[in-house]
C-alpha cells in the first residue's frame, strides 16, 4: 500500500468514528440507546441487519471458501436468502408484536425471569465467543494489508470499536452500518470489472478455472449441508438477540417484516457480487493454502485497485467487518443492563443505569479482544465461525422463537429443550469421536444442529396438546400483553424524540455520504483511464443519494412544522 492509501484510510477512519460518536447526546435514556427510540426507518434497520450479519465472514469466511471451492460460496450465502424470507413472512413481525425493546425481555415475560437469567448469562457467554471470533478478521484483513502484527491490530480496532458503540448507543451502530454498506458496495463494483479485465475477460475466468470450480455443491458442503444451513440461518437470522433488536426498534409488524424482505433480496443479488474477487484471484494465483486462503480477497483488492481505493477498500472492509463487534456488543449491554443489573437493583436511577450500559460495552468489549488474541490457536476463523453455529445456534435461539407460536410450551420445556439440544449437539461434536473413532461430516453436525432442538420442541408441543391445555406461563403472558395495551398512552415526548432522533440520524447519514462521494469523486481524477469513469460515476450516484436524503429531512421538518 502506498502513503496515499494509508491516509484514505485514516480519514475514512475518522468519518466513521466521528458519525458514531456524534449521536453521543441522543442516547440519554435506555430506549434510545438500546433501541434508538423504537420507530428507526425500516430500510436503515434492514441495512444494518445485513451489514452485521454478511459483514461477520465475507471477506475472510466466505472468501477462502469462494477461492478454495468456488461457486459454491456463493450457493452457502444463497440460503441466508431463503432464512431472510422466513423471517420476514413469520419472525419478524412476530418479534414486533411481543412490544419487548429485547429478545430478553419477551422471554422473561413469556418464560418466566429464571429462564430469562439461564438464557442471558449463556447469550453472553456464546457472544463472546462470536465477537471475539469477528473481531479477528477485521484484524487479519489489516495485517495482510499492511503487515502490522495481527495483535497489534486486534488491540488498536478493539479499542476503535469500544469507542463509537459506547458513545453512540444503537443509533451510532446503524448509520455507521449503512455507511460502511455504502462504500464497499461501490467498492466491489469497481474491483469486479477491474478483476476481470486483469485476467483478460470473463471468458478467462470459465476457461482456466479448476474443472469442479462451479459445482454447486461439493463433498464437503452437500445439498445435505445447503438445507441444514439454510435451517440454521431462519433460526439465526430470527433469533439471534443482537438482530431481534432490528425488528424490535421498528414502528410495525408491517415494518419488521420489510426488514427481513430487504435482507433476502440483498442477498439474493450480493453473493453473485462479493464472491468474484476471490474466485478471480485463484486464476491469478492459485498457490494460496491454509490459513492464507483467508486473505484472498484483499489480495485481489491490492492487485487492481489503485491507490486511494485500496485504503478505502481496506476501511470499508475493516469497518463493516467490525460491525458485528460492535452490534453483539451493544446486545450484550442491553442484556446485561435491562435484563440482569436491573433485575438486582430495581430503584437504580437512569443516569446510573447509563453508566453501567456504557461501563458493560467497555468490560465486553475487552473480553471480546481477549478471545479474537485466541482464535489463531483455535483452527483459524473458518472453523470457529462453522463449528460455534452447529453446536448453538439453533439449540439456543431456535426455542424462544417457538415460544412466539406457541401456547403449550412453559418455561422449563422451552428451557430444558435448549439444554438438552446443547448437551446432544456438544456429544456429537466433541466426544462422539472420541468415544467411537466417527465423526460427523461438516454436513451432518450442521443438520444434527438444526433437526434435534426441533424434534425436542415438537415432540413435547405433541405431548402437551394431547392434554388439551394451555400452558399456564402462556396465560399469564397473554395476561401482562393486556395490561400492558390497556396502559394509558404516554405523553407524545418520547414520540416526539424519536422522530427527532430519526431526522438527526437521516442527516448524519446524509453528511456522511456527502464527504464519502467527495472522497471517490477526488480518487476518480488521480485514476488511470480504466476506472475514472466507474469511480467518479459511483462518487456522483453517492452524491445524488446524500441529496435525497437532505431533501427528505427537509421536507419532513416542514410538514411537523
Amino acid at each position: 500500500m502506498e502513503i496515499l492509501d494509508y491516509i484514505i484510510m485514516l480519514l475514512f477512519t475518522g468519518i466513521v468514528i466521528a458519525a458514531g460518536l456524534s449521536f453521543g447526546k441522543t442516547g440519554s435514556s435506555m430506549k434510545s440507546y438500546f433501541a434508538a427510540g423504537g420507530a428507526v426507518p425500516w430500510r436503515i434497520s434492514g441495512l444494518s441487519l445485513f451489514m452485521s450479519f454478511f459483514s461477520a465472514g465475507t471477506f475472510v469466511v466466505w472468501g477462502s471458501i469462494a477461492y478454495q471451492h468456488g461457486f459454491v460460496a456463493i450457493a452457502i450465502q444463497m440460503t441466508m436468502c431463503l432464512g431472510g424470507l422466513a423471517v420476514g413472512i413469520f419472525i419478524a413481525p412476530a418479534w414486533q408484536k411481543s412490544h419487548a425493546l429485547t429478545a430478553a425481555e419477551f422471554v422473561s415475560r413469556r418464560l418466566g425471569i429464571s429462564v430469562q437469567k439461564f438464557y442471558s448469562y449463556l447469550i453472553l457467554l456464546i457472544s463472546l465467543m462470536y465477537t471475539g471470533a469477528f473481531l479477528y478478521p477485521v484484524a487479519k484483513i489489516i495485517n495482510v494489508s499492511t503487515g502490522f502484527s495481527i495483535e497489534a491490530c486486534i488491540l488498536v480496532l478493539g479499542i476503535l470499536i469500544i469507542l463509537y458503540t459506547v458513545v453512540g448507543g444503537l443509533w451510532g451502530v446503524m448509520i455507521t452500518d449503512v455507511v460502511q454498506f455504502i462504500v464497499l458496495t461501490a467498492a466491489v463494483i469497481i474491483v469486479v470489472p477491474l478483476a476481470f479485465d486483469r485476467i483478460g475477460g470473463v471468458g478467462e475466468l470459465f476457461t482456466n478455472a479448476p474443472p469442479d470450480f462451479f459445482q454447486i455443491v461439493n463433498e464437503e458442503y452437500s445439498w445435505l449441508f445447503l438445507l441444514a444451513f439454510a435451517t440454521y440461518n431462519g433460526i439465526f437470522i430470527g433469533g439471534n438477540w443482537a438482530y431481534v433488536q432490528r425488528y424490535t426498534t421498528v414502528d410495525s409488524p408491517k415494518s419488521a417484516s420489510k426488514v427481513g424482505y430487504l435482507f433476502a433480496g440483498l442477498y439474493l443479488i450480493s453473493p453473485f457480487i462479493w464472491m468474484l474477487p476471490p474466485m478471480i484471484y485463484r486464476i491469478i494465483n492459485p498457490e494460496l493454502s491454509g490459513l492464507e486462503n483467508e486473505g484472498a480477497y484483499l489480495m485481489m483488492c491490492k492487485e487492481v485497485l489503485p491507490k486511494g481505493l485500496i485504503g478505502l477498500m481496506l476501511g470499508g472492509m475493516v469497518f463493516a467487518t467490525a460491525s458485528s463487534v460492535n452490534t453483539t456488543l451493544n446486545l450484550a449491554a442491553a442484556v446485561f443492563t435491562n435484563d440482569l443489573y436491573k433485575s438486582v437493583r430495581p430503584d437504580t436511577k437512569p443516569k446510573q443505569l447509563m453508566f453501567v450500559a456504557k461501563m458493560a460495552v467497555v468490560i465486553f468489549g475487552a473480553m471480546t479482544i481477549v478471545v479474537a488474541l485466541l482464535v489463531p490457536s483455535a483452527g483459524g476463523i473458518v472453523e470457529i465461525v462453522l463449528s460455534v453455529g452447529a453446536v448453538t445456534g439453533c439449540s439456543l435461539y431456535g426455542p424462544p422463537i417457538w415460544a412466539l407460536f406457541s401456547k403449550h410450551h412453559t418455561g422449563h420445556s422451552i428451557l430444558w429443550c435448549t439444554v438438552l439440544g446443547l448437551a446432544i449437539n456438544v456429544y456429537f461434536k466433541f466426544l462422539h469421536s472420541l468415544l467411537t473413532g466417527i465423526s460427523l461430516s461438516r454436513a451432518e453436525e450442521m443438520l444434527a444442529g438444526a433437526v434435534i432442538p426441533f424434534a425436542l420442541l415438537a415432540g413435547y408441543e405433541v405431548w402437551a396438546r394431547s392434554r388439551k391445555g394451555i400452558a399456564r406461563d402462556y396465560i399469564h403472558y397473554k395476561e401482562e400483553q393486556q395490561r400492558i395495551a390497556n396502559q394509558p398512552e404516554e405523553e407524545d415526548t418520547e414520540e416526539q424524540s424519536s422522530e427527532e432522533q430519526n431526522r438527526y440520524g437521516l442527516k448524519v447519514l446524509a453528511r456522511t455520504m456527502a464527504i464519502t462521494s467527495l472522497i471517490f469523486i477526488v480518487l476518480a481524477l488521480i485514476a488511470d483511464h480504466k476506472a475514472l469513469w466507474i469511480t467518479l460515476s459511483i462518487g456522483i450516484i453517492v452524491a445524488l443519494g446524500a441529496w435525497s436524503i437532505f431533501r427528505y429531512t427537509n421536507k419532513k421538518v416542514k410538514a411537523d412544522v
